[in-house]
């Protein structure tokens, strides 16, 4: 199962005033864990960002500059989505800005609503969490994620932490990822990991058996062996 986590930042929040898309984040997901595959672009819209979207994810029109436009990087894209599922956070937001932008091209693509399935994670908050707040930075708080570098907005880095409240919210692992190829290399580490314990804390106490309660088991162990015909595992171990 290939799911994508996508983000966008756009020039404004109207795409019907003509705003258009500035950068786009993607991360891909195989089986549910994140693969390190990623898609990321900062577009040049060709015309000015709205000062309270700049206030919102920093991104200014002299950055973008240089950058290419959303004709440039289209293909690449559209092959990076297509046949994926997309995980959006208030998904209609940026499916209308980047059905728009691929509606403008000299040969257009069809909506990503045909390309692609979507999840709609604002959806899926709601229902799990009526009458609550449910932004992403609200959901990060709500699933114990990680968000302290967002001081701004960007598309790939809330693409990462949505992919960990996603992953959280539906009931799967973020961080900890048990191999399935038969290797015991992930249980070793994770059977170290819990055994280390943080530094300047004292160890627990280790007590043993006295010798009346190693009696007391070797009498059980007599009795199990009678009853079972000599038939005793912890013996035979």
């Amino acid at each position: 199962m290939r799911q994508i986590v996508l983000d966008t930042e756009t020039t404004g929040l109207e795409v019907s005033q003509g705003h258009r898309i500035i950068e786009i984040g993607c991360v891909e997901l195989i089986n549910r864990k994140l693969t390190g595959n990623h898609f990321h672009h900062y577009v040049n819209p060709g015309r000015e960002i709205d000062q309270g979207a700049i206030e919102v994810h920093g991104i200014t029109n002299d950055f973008l500059a240089d950058k290419p436009d959303f004709a440039t990087i289209a293909t690449v894209f559209v092959d990076f989505v297509e046949g994926a599922e997309l995980v959006i956070h208030n998904a209609p937001f940026d499916l209308g800005f980047l059905n728009a932008e691929l509606a403008r091209l000299a040969d257009p693509v069809p909506g990503l609503e045909t390309l692609c399935d979507i999840s709609d994670t604002l959806v899926m908050a709601r229902s799990k969490h009526p009458g609550q707040r449910n932004s992403l930075d609200a959901l990060c708080q709500r699933y114990t994620v990680d968000n302290s570098q967002r001081d701004l907005h960007g598309a790939l880095l809330d693409a990462e932490i949505l992919a960990d409240v996603y992953l959280a919210m539906t009931g799967g692992q973020t961080t900890l990822q048990l191999s399935d190829t038969g290797s015991d290399q992930d249980g070793r580490l994770l059977t170290e990991s819990l055994m280390r314990l943080p530094a300047g804390r004292a160890r627990l106490p280790v007590i043993s058996a006295t010798s009346e309660e190693r009696a007391a088991h070797e009498a059980q162990l007599d009795a199990i062996a009678e009853a079972s015909g000599g038939k005793v595992i912890w013996r035979d171990a």
